[in-house]
């Protein structure tokens, strides 16, 4: 089951930093956390690993994290 985290933006083209969307969807307690599991390969984009911690996401791109998928979204305006 994916379950749905929500980022702060409204512009529905707009994109998130991997590290920041980690922290703003709970997923990592800390920045140094999001950097200490993406570069270690713990994190996946879209089904393939991702390493770079600046890494731009869209709506509906799909991070997983310890085995679970999380779906980048937020509200519309």
């Amino acid at each position: 089951m994916t379950q749905r985290s929500s980022a702060p933006r409204t512009d529905p083209d707009a994109t998130i930093d991997l590290q920041d969307f980690l922290k703003i969807a709970g997923l990592v307690e800390t920045g140094g956390e999001a950097k200490f599991r993406i570069q270690n390969g713990e994190v996946s984009l879209n089904g393939e690993p991702e390493t770079r911690r600046r890494k731009k996401l869209r709506r509906g791109d799909i991070i997983e994290l310890h085995g679970t998928p999380h779906t980048v979204d937020w509200p519309e305006e």
